[in-house]
């Protein structure tokens, strides 16, 4: 919620200027004449004298505090003091199930229980949980008396390149900073690394590690006494987060030594980015317009999809990947019995339990989710192309006769349906668009394609990994929106060249 702040150049002389003013004006309220009147605007003027030299003199203590040195984070938090207005993250009041709630225990506990209702087995449909449970009958063994490399004890330069590469963050329940562990002396940090190598041997996992801080933060532009429309900040143990990162860089390695990835996925990946996603598309719809063909484009939006993986499903994939003893078995207990508590201002809620989906704010979670949806692509036939970015997900097909088009994409749409519901993930009806990318003069229908008994609308654009794709492929859209942010940092930029000198 916007609430309006002090102004940064609001100081005692002001206050005593406005007080003057207002005293002044209400003796001319109660006696009308000449003399109270002219001295009402002399304590105005006066007033308005102090409070323009104030301005003054604050902003240019402000223009002095910006140099070369400054972040551009830093920059703007002091643009949006000096325009007095911040975004206050206060939750006042939720209303839960038409309960109006201002008790901050219970507005903590009541956006508590949204988020573990996310995550718990009461979101899937029949189908998928009925799935679900028939898979969770097979047990997996993941001991081994094997000893491969990625089992191994870490090394102190592991230990030092993981820490390397950490940015300061705050701290989780155990109120370990990563500055902290920096600061320690190089036989302290030994000793972690002994600790880190003895949980990994001996099969342990800290009780504190599977526990989370969650603050929540209202999403833009939504209803804050909604108790849905937070979006959740995890704080995690750096301790943990540290460990994760080290056997992270394993996991990774070796998924990408026995080239298990797809291709076409290019989340979080070395050598890869969302401009690999971006210029295919491009490419392929520059190819459909050279060739005088149509290109039709599928945007998939899969429902809650973090909070909702399936962690069985991750430790199947990972045994079918032929992992084996310490990693493994790290990885199953990193993820069983998490459980988190919501901040809010100075309260927390009660414990509440995480039963799907991998945990939010660690290190270890996008790598394994993107293991787990990594199968999505091999559904589609040879005819459909399809394009991953972590969980951003579109397919398209080219051709000149609308109704192949529409047969395999169609083909394609089942199977990834398929897949989702065998995989515990739920495609969207409602946020699931498709574009029919063309410059043919000539009419032509758009092809109706079903998703869940639903017929995918078509519209004229669509933003993907943040950029804006017309049908027309003219960008028009992308730079009129383009054009409006940058208007707003113009502005600001104006603001600050106009009151240099002032």
């Amino acid at each position: 919620m916007r609430r309006k702040q002090n102004k940064p150049w609001w100081n005692e002389d002001c206050q005593q200027a406005r007080k003057k003013q207002k005293k002044a004006w209400g003796v001319f309220r109660r006696r009308p004449s000449t003399a109270n009147f002219v001295n009402f605007k002399k304590t105005k003027a006066e007033f308005r004298k102090i409070q323009r030299r104030s301005q003054r003199e604050s902003w240019r203590k402000f223009v002095s505090s910006i140099n070369s040195k400054i972040s551009s984070r830093q920059l703007w938090n002091k643009v949006k003091k000096a325009s007095g207005v911040c975004l206050s993250n206060a939750i006042s009041v939720l209303i839960d199930k038409g309960n109006t709630i201002s008790n901050l225990k219970d507005i903590a506990n009541s956006i508590a229980s949204t988020l573990a209702h996310t995550s718990s087995n009461l979101i899937y449909s029949p189908s998928i949980l009925n799935n679900k449970n028939k898979a969770e009958k097979r047990k997996l063994n993941f001991i081994s008396r094997t000893n491969q490399p990625y089992n191994c004890d870490f090394s102190f330069m592991e230990f030092q390149s993981s820490l390397s590469n950490v940015h300061d963050s705050s701290p989780g329940p155990d109120k370990i900073s990563y500055s902290m562990i920096k600061r320690l002396s190089i036989a302290s940090q030994n000793s972690i690394l002994d600790l880190y190598n003895r949980i990994w041997r001996e099969h342990y996992f800290p009780t504190l590690w599977q526990q989370a801080i969650i603050i929540p933060l209202l999403k833009p532009g939504k209803d804050p006494t909604n108790p849905s429309n937070y979006r959740p900040i995890a704080l995690t143990a750096c301790l943990c987060k540290l460990f994760e990162r080290m056997t992270n860089k394993r996991l990774i390695y070796y998924m990408e030594a026995k080239n298990h990835l797809h291709s076409s996925q290019s989340g979080f990946r070395t050598g890869r980015s969302t401009i690999d996603n971006l210029l295919a598309l491009e490419t392929d719809i520059r190819l459909a317009f050279l060739q005088r063909k149509h290109l039709i484009a599928i945007f998939f939006d899969i429902e809650k999809a973090y909070d909702t993986t399936w962690r069985y499903g991750i430790l199947k994939d990972l045994h079918d990947l032929g992992l084996r003893g310490n990693l493994p078995i790290f990885l199953n207990n990193f993820l069983q019995f998490r459980r988190f508590q919501v901040k809010v201002e100075s309260e927390f809620s009660d414990f509440f339990i995480q039963e799907e989906g991998v945990p939010q704010g660690s290190v270890l979670s996008v790598t394994l989710f993107i293991l787990k949806i990594n199968n999505i692509l091999k559904q589609l036939p040879t005819s459909v192309r399809g394009y991953l970015y972590v969980d951003d997900l579109y397919i398209s097909c080219t051709g000149t006769n609308m109704n192949f088009i529409q047969r395999q994409l169609q083909i394609a749409v089942n199977s990834v349906t398929q897949w989702c519901n065998n995989n515990c993930y739920t495609i969207s009806s409602s946020k699931t668009a498709a574009v029919h990318f063309c410059r043919k003069r000539s009419l032509h229908f758009d092809p109706e394609i079903k998703l869940n008994d639903e017929i995918i609308p078509f519209v004229n654009d669509i933003r993907f990994l943040g950029i804006t794709f017309d049908r027309k492929l003219t960008f028009l859209p992308h730079i009129k929106l383009l054009r409006k942010k940058c208007e707003k940092s113009l502005n600001i930029l104006s603001l600050i060249d106009y009151n240099l000198g002032s």
